[in-house]
């Protein structure tokens, strides 16, 4: 996530070469690309991290240091 990044709220995936936009509230990939297999796993922890991950956004938008959350298991 970056500072006052624009609407939706999303975080930069990125492996490799590739790079996508995932929307938060409706989990899913807006903008770039990721392998099938990397695009699950991805929608895998976003489902599970949504709470955390928009507390983040909100960190984020108002400048403030961003929480850790835990990988995929």
């Amino acid at each position: 996530m970056f500072m006052d990044d624009h609407n939706p709220p999303h975080y930069h995936a990125i492996y490799g070469e590739y790079e996508a936009l995932i929307d938060i509230n409706n989990p899913s990939v807006f903008a770039g690309r990721l392998p099938p297999r990397v695009l699950g796993l991805v929608i895998e922890w976003t489902n599970l991290h949504q709470k955390e991950l928009l507390d983040d956004w909100n960190r984020a938008q108002d400048h403030r240091p961003l929480e850790k959350i835990e990988p995929l298991q």
